[in-house]
């Protein structure tokens, strides 16, 4: 194939109009000479500010338009339009240049008033049917008609696909804002590109185990902590943290990530520096108003980022009721619900666990509330539960911190003394009594009394020998009471 250029100046005019009809673009051929008149007229008449003067006159804009002449249209423009032939599309030009037309063309008169008559810009006509048509608009002047804009030349180039595929790449960034925005669960963008920058650091040092070297560096811990950028959060996250604005929590960040949150990072540090990124644990953050959140952390890096880690997504839930209800839970199945006293699993979790060490001498006693059951049978078991309690406020006040107090049946009490003898245990017993007598001063109803016995472990008594010793000792001193 050979080229041959042709000065297309030399074709002969049926030629050309046949390259005009034949173009794959819109083409109009119009002449914009009258608006060329008006804005001379308003020079020659002084204006020379022409925004005040539409400003003050904004019907000069639909003069203007109604001066263009379209002499002109190609095959493309039918098409492009859905008209059946230039008459019919002429005849609706109204129906093609309408609604915000005015406003955009107040602009391009504008710019012809400055002298820049060649423009290049988007805008919306009309199809015939009312369909919009998405166009990029080209105009320039023909050579020779420079004086008076005479011969105009304006293509429109459909750009309604591109148009579409933005509004749609639009419609995906609201819809996913919108996904970030209102989601359930706090949300944050990270940039961890820094992390990645010292951890790769480490790697060109000839650190071959970074999990040793995190956990015996906190220093190098603090340097990857402060080189996280937060980016953005969502509103889910001001809620959870009592902030006003993300400004205010950004500034507060050293409040929310407060306390233990250096030893967690270490475990996540050593993870990321193991090539793990995406991670998820639990732990615990601080709002603004100084209130611990529990949270259920989770992260990935975001598609596209995975060899620098500059954008991070990180979701942190609230399980702050969850955890209160299972440290209820671990509560109801340790301590004793009407006393708030160990109950008796964990009495017995106690013992085998002090049985382990026979070196450890340990004292023990064991009471028992007197005339409970007459109290239940003629005043009523919310009168005896009365007394249950009282009796294990008492015990509360009287016991010493390494004590062991629990409930460990209906009426019955026990305290483990680790590492005490039968003095310690003794004093404990007399505490008890003096405490009760106060504590009937202070209650209507039945007294409260008490039997007690104690005993010690040693090397000629075990614990289990010793604990029937201290529990025959509080029976004969039950005995002792009815005599």
């Amino acid at each position: 194939m050979s080229a041959m250029p042709t000065d297309i100046s030399t074709l002969p005019a049926r030629e050309l109009a046949a390259l005009f009809d034949a173009a794959p673009v819109s083409l109009w051929l119009e002449d914009f000479s009258g608006i060329h008149s008006l804005l001379d007229g308003l020079r020659a008449g002084g204006i020379r500010d022409l925004a005040a003067h539409i400003a003050a006159h904004p019907a000069f804009v639909e003069t203007c338009l109604s001066r263009i002449r379209v002499l002109a249209v190609n095959a493309c423009t039918l098409k492009l339009f859905g008209a059946t032939s230039q008459a019919e599309l002429l005849d609706n030009l109204h129906r093609v240049f309408r609604d915000d037309m005015a406003q955009h063309f107040t602009a391009d008169l504008l710019g012809m008033w400055e002298g820049r008559f060649e423009i290049e810009t988007e805008g919306i006509n009309y199809a015939l049917d009312g369909r919009p048509v998405d166009i990029l608009i080209r105009r320039s002047v023909l050579p020779g008609h420079e004086h008076d804009w005479s011969r105009a030349l304006i293509s429109l180039h459909d750009i309604g696909a591109r148009k579409e595929a933005e509004r749609q790449r639009e419609s995906m960034r609201d819809y996913s804002q919108g996904l970030f925005e209102h989601s359930p669960v706090s949300l944050w963008v990270e940039d961890f590109s820094g992390i990645r920058a010292l951890l790769d650091g480490l790697t060109a040092q000839g650190v071959t185990n970074p999990a040793a070297y995190l956990r015996t560096h906190p220093d190098f811990v603090q340097q990857c902590l402060r080189a996280i950028k937060v980016l953005d959060v969502n509103e889910r996250t001001l809620q959870m943290f009592r902030a006003s604005s993300k400004a205010e929590l950004l500034a507060n960040l050293g409040t929310v990530f407060g306390g233990d949150m250096s030893v967690h990072f270490t475990d996540e540090l050593v993870e990321m520096a193991q090539g793990r990124v995406a991670y998820e644990c639990e732990g615990i953050n601080t709002t603004l108003t100084g209130e611990p959140v529990d949270v259920h952390l989770q992260r990935s890096v975001m598609p596209g980022s995975e060899a620098t880690w500059d954008r991070v997504l990180i979701s942190l839930t609230d399980i702050t009721a969850r955890k209160r209800a299972e440290a209820y839970m671990r509560y109801l199945g340790t301590h004793d619900a009407m006393t708030g006293l160990l109950n008796r699993a964990s009495y017995e979790e106690a013992r085998v666990r002090l049985e382990k060490d026979p070196s450890v001498t340990i004292a023990v006693a064991m009471i028992d509330v007197n005339g409970l059951k007459p109290v239940n049978d003629d005043l009523g078991h919310a009168a005896g539960d009365t007394l249950i309690r009282r009796a294990a406020e008492v015990l509360k006040e009287v016991s010493q911190p390494g004590d062991i107090v629990a409930r460990v049946g209906g009426d019955e009490f026990a305290v483990l003394m680790p590492g005490q003898d039968l003095d310690y245990a003794a004093r404990l017993a007399d505490r008890l009594q003096r405490l009760i007598e106060v504590n009937n001063q202070f209650y209507q109803g039945p007294e409260l009394s008490v039997a007690i016995g104690y005993a010690q472990t040693g090397p000629d008594l075990p614990f289990a020998a010793a604990e029937r010793a201290a529990d025959m000792a509080m029976y004969a001193n039950k005995g002792a009471r009815r005599r």
